[in-house]
């Protein structure tokens, strides 16, 4: 009886066991993406889009990768922007989820706080992908990663550019693959 009540117990205590593992690496990726607050290992690369810089006293304080799709819509003449849909993430292999991006553009964490940015400015390093952008926050909120945002850079981008062959149907829409890297900047003195 003894033997069987063991058996019994050990899937579930290997599945809370699991359950305790993986929220031990999200908490060590969490950290691992925000350590070194405003360090020089955070700051970015612009290369020859220095007009993204953001103002002086504005330090990086949380740096995620993201992976999702740029949605557009075919208007009978050309197509246009919609909105973007992706999982943010804390390492480049998109695991360990923190977030997702939706228009407004928005970033929200899974902790619930939010940034709304408007573009500020761009450059295209490359016109086979998407602008690279400064974007300045207009609305933070929540405790987390996301609250107190002052500037967002969107670099490093890969695909995401408007289709270029005409659609069908004015209406249709088209999700085009990219992938980035998100920059969020808080004030410090």
């Amino acid at each position: 009886m003894k033997g069987s009540s063991r058996t019994r117990s050990t899937p579930a205590f290997r599945l809370c066991a699991t359950s305790v593992a993986l929220s031990i690496l999200t908490v060590a990726l969490f950290a691992r993406a925000t350590a070194g607050q405003g360090s020089r290992g955070l700051t970015p690369d612009l290369g020859n889009c220095q007009n993204l810089q953001v103002l002086p006293g504005n330090k990086v304080f949380y740096h995620v990768y993201a992976a999702g799709v740029q949605i557009y819509r075919w208007n009978g003449t050309s197509w246009s922007f919609v909105e973007p849909r992706a999982v943010l993430s804390a390492n480049p292999g998109i695991t360990g989820i923190i977030g997702t991006h939706y228009a407004g553009p928005t970033w929200e964490s899974l902790s619930g706080s939010k940034v709304i940015g408007l573009v500020e400015d761009r450059c295209t390093p490359n016109p086979d992908d998407i602008q690279w952008l400064r974007l300045r926050a207009v609305s933070s909120e929540g405790p987390g990663p996301f609250g107190d945002v002052t500037y967002i850079q969107r670099l490093n981008t890969s695909g995401g550019i408007a289709p270029t062959a005409p659609g069908t149907t004015p209406g249709e829409l088209a999700s085009v693959p990219y992938t980035t890297e998100y920059y969020f900047y808080r004030e410090h003195p």
